[in-house]
């Protein structure tokens, strides 16, 4: 907890550094601690009645609530929260277009980001988060802005947050331009001394027992900490960053090897306001070491299943071997020796020196530049000169540093979204397309998909009826329901009804029954159920390997397209469910390695399961369209008329309407029999070979077979 809450202190001391991401299992104070934080944050002065929240010394000349009086109001910190499930419209806010046809006025609610502004955005369980609400809030978050466009009307207003997200890994990880965004991290596990956890308990239950009295008693502290806040900000546009500081931030970050220049900026603008928090005027070598252990583990990652985290010992080494230069006897700054190891700045120095080099340029208390505060991944604000590490560099913007090391957002990670051929082989931890059977590495793996275009939930695997994508068509609106206007449909329903309606004017005469919404066909992620064989009849080691390497590589496509994802194996006597429906590649890839073979091959019990399995996820979730990828060689030899027993149990999957694609395991050489083939057609399903299932750009789509 206390590098938890280092790094909320550190984020709201200096918004510049572009937020906190909280990784840790259930049951750890994530959520608790985050929205403890508005209780020591300093007030803020706003002009009364904006809703936007415009400073009253520097209001924003095109808030919609504009022009502004010259009165001014206090109000508390605002912690504002973005459910995972909630909508764009309620996000960015939305329009009233009956108003705008009839009127010609435009009407505009605002949404979450508004209220947010100059304030705090908390996501909990961010990894969960819908990808079209994560590009609006990396948009948000990176012009400091956010835009409301609906058909020809637009609204424009200030959002500059500082962005605080909580997750539990297990659920899945974190889209990768999101999770850059990030300033800084903090993994928080439950403490395994048992005092600590009966502190926990002690205080815990005193609270329960009597709210007002305990929060009586810690109120002298809390104070303590909001005026050590206050004074770190006013203190943060006096530290100085110096060159030989600079050197050092960039040599740690080079030595660990991190895409871009966002990890040195986000160390560098830390490591002064850590000096800022700690009382000093000048950066030391404690200053970087605590910005890097909270700016640097996100970022190394180097592929989509490693495991984000720092070795404290090579971060020990990489600060010993970055001394500055300008400190030959490697007394450098913080390291106890006198005065004159440390650099001064000379009197033809760089103004903007004074480490405005990692925070907003003003002594303004509330952490504000030209009027606005600093927010994360600020694209308005350019740096002027080596020294201005308060201010993002282009790399900050939509376009910047991809953490797994593609340059720039304009291939993000949609992965194989462009089957035409888009993405290069070269992925970090991708094969290059080949003679794959064989090899250890993951490679391209073919996109598998249901043809039929359904109503499924956003993603980038199958056709589907979404929140987003081209417009095919139109429906009436149910009630007071949100959605995107179909104007031309709008239009032409209210058109025929004009003179009955007494329109006299140029504005249109518009019921609520004549409102239109568009209907939209974009991309869904489906349920991708592996059901894998793992018995004897596999055959040896290395086939075994070639198998995994191909499920794996078809996990890694399930991850970049946002896909659910489960686990059934069979193997001996049963199948069993290694892994439930969920959002977690990366545990099932820990599942999948630690998966033991051997004995005979209940191949039927392996179909039953996999569809009790998805008669299951389809209660939780029925928009959530599954795939069934079975791998086996096709025998069955568990129980009397086992494979009879297997078509029986495929033939129950086909009439359910289940896609399904049959992967191939059983060798090339020597004789084959032919049963996975035979498999795939009771149960209606594509058939690919082991070796076809990389396919480079091509695209194969899994027939969805539905019984007449």
């Amino acid at each position: 907890m206390d590098e938890l809450q280092l790094a909320l202190v550190l984020a709201t001391i200096s918004p510049a550094i572009g937020g906190v991401l909280i990784r840790g299992e259930k049951g750890t104070a994530k959520s608790t601690a985050v929205r403890a934080l508005t209780e020591i944050l300093p007030p803020v002065d706003v002009v009364p009645g904006c809703r936007f929240s415009c400073d009253p010394d520097h209001p924003d000349a095109g808030c919609p609530d504009g022009p502004h009086s010259d009165e001014r109001a206090v109000r508390p910190a605002r912690l504002v929260e973005l459910p995972v499930g909630a909508t764009e419209d309620r996000v960015l806010g939305s329009l009233h277009l009956e108003k705008a046809l009839t009127e010609g006025v435009t009407a505009y609610e605002p949404g979450l980001l508004a209220a947010a502004h100059r304030g705090l955005l908390y996501v909990d369980e961010v990894n969960l988060l819908h990808d079209h609400l994560v590009d609006v809030l990396l948009d948000a978050a990176a012009m400091g802005r956010a835009t409301v466009e609906r058909d020809g009307v637009s609204v424009t207003h200030p959002a500059r947050f500082v962005l605080v997200g909580t997750m539990n890994p297990e659920e899945g990880e974190l889209r990768p331009q999101l999770l850059d965004r990030f300033g800084l991290t903090v993994d928080v596990v439950a403490s395994r001394d048992p005092a600590v956890r009966v502190e926990v308990m002690r205080a815990r239950l005193g609270y329960e027992a009597d709210p007002e009295g305990f929060v009586v008693r810690y109120d002298g502290p809390q104070r303590e900490l909001a005026e050590r806040i206050v004074k770190a900000r006013d203190l943060l546009s006096e530290v100085i960053l110096t060159d030989g500081a600079l050197r050092q931030i960039a040599e740690i970050c080079a030595a660990f090897d991190v895409d871009g220049m966002r990890a040195d900026l986000v160390t560098a603008r830390t490591a002064v306001a850590h000096a800022a928090w700690s009382g000093r005027t000048v950066v030391e070598v404690e200053d970087v070491r605590a910005a890097a252990k909270l700016a640097l583990p996100h970022r190394r990652r180097r592929n989509p299943f490693d495991t984000p985290g720092l070795d404290e010992q090579a971060l020990e080494e990489a600060i010993r071997n970055s001394t500055p230069d300008d400190d030959p006897d490697g007394d450098g700054p913080g390291s106890g020796g006198d005065d004159r190891g440390r650099e001064e700045p000379t009197a033809d120095a760089d103004p903007e020196l004074s480490a405005n080099n990692g925070g907003p340029a003003s002594a303004d208390p509330r952490g504000e530049q030209g009027g606005e505060p600093a927010g994360p991944g600020d694209a308005a604000d350019r740096a002027d000169g080596p020294h201005r590490a308060d201010r993002p560099s282009d790399s900050d913007g939509p376009g910047g540093a991809d953490p797994r090391g593609r340059a720039g957002a304009g291939a993000d990670d949609r992965g194989l979204s462009d089957p035409a051929g888009g993405d290069s082989d070269k992925q970090a931890g991708v094969a290059p397309v080949g003679d794959v059977v064989g090899s250890s590495e993951p490679y391209r793996a073919r996109l598998l998909s249901v043809q039929a275009a359904g109503v499924g939930v956003a993603g980038r695997r199958s056709r589907a009826i979404t929140d987003v994508g081209r417009v095919v068509g139109d429906r009436p609106r149910v009630g007071r329901e949100m959605g995107r206007l179909h104007l031309l449909s709008t239009i032409r329903s209210a058109a025929p009804y004009q003179q009955v309606r007494g329109r006299r004017g140029a504005g249109l005469r518009v019921r609520p029954a004549d409102v239109r919404l568009a209907v939209r066909e974009g991309r869904e992620g489906n349920l991708v159920l592996f059901c894998v064989d793992a018995s004897g009849s596999m055959g040896t080691k290395k086939r075994m390997g070639e198998v995994k390497t191909a499920i794996v590589s078809l996990l890694l496509d399930a991850y970049q397209r946002r896909d659910t994802v489960g686990l059934v194996t069979f193997a001996g006597a049963a199948a069993t469910v290694a892994l439930p429906p969920t959002g977690s590649v990366e545990t099932a890839v820990r599942r999948l390695e630690s998966l033991p073979t051997g004995g005979r091959t209940p191949l039927a019990e392996g179909l039953l399961q996999a569809a009790e399995v998805l008669r299951i996820a389809a209660i939780r979730d029925p928009r959530r369209r599954p795939l069934l990828v079975l791998v086996t060689d096709g025998r069955a030899t568990h129980g009397d008329n086992a494979f009879a027993r297997a078509r029986q149990a495929a033939g129950w999957l086909a009439q359910g309407g289940i896609a399904t694609v049959v992967v191939d395991c059983e060798p090339r050489r020597g004789v084959r029999l032919g049963l996975a083939g035979e498999l795939a057609g009771a149960l209606g399903a594509e058939y690919l070979d082991l070796g076809d299932v990389a396919a480079g750009n091509l695209v194969r789509t899994v027939m969805d077979r539905k019984v007449a």
